[in-house]
């Protein structure tokens, strides 16, 4: 199996960002361990600011892989471009996000991804990464 991990704007500063909320592992580390743990898996992953390069990753992806894992950050909460390219594609997105978004701003608690989604794992921390994974897997 391979999967993309993708990860969307301001998540290259984990471990340096609003550490309360998104606590304080950058996310190199928590990826080698992800890794770890599920040898005979292939994950790859990206991280990108842009919103162009985040849709354009999701198209080429379904060349390549099983799945996404996709935390989208932001652009959650306003990419419909996100949404259509999910929508566009014939493998599996699993929307991940560290926090619980229903406990943030009220700006936060809508995703144009949710619908086009998979599944959603949010409130978990960076252990919503491995719930993905899990769920790839079939547990």
């Amino acid at each position: 199996m391979r999967l993309l991990l993708l990860n969307g704007p301001n998540l290259n500063l984990l471990g340096q960002r609003e550490t309360a909320i998104y606590g304080g592992i950058p996310f190199d580390i928590y990826l080698e361990k992800l890794r770890s743990k599920y040898p005979s898996i292939t994950i790859d992953y990206q991280q990108c600011n842009i919103e162009g390069a985040l849709v354009e990753a999701i198209q080429n992806a379904q060349l390549i892989y099983d799945g996404i894992i996709l935390n989208a950050g932001a652009y959650t909460h306003t990419s419909i471009a996100i949404a259509d390219a999910i929508r566009a594609i014939d493998i599996p997105v699993i929307e991940v996000h560290i926090s619980n978004l229903m406990q943030r701003e009220a700006f936060r608690r809508h995703s144009f991804l949710t619908s086009v989604c998979k599944g959603s794992i949010a409130g978990f921390g960076l252990d919503g990464y491995t719930l993905a994974v899990e769920s790839f897997l079939g547990k």
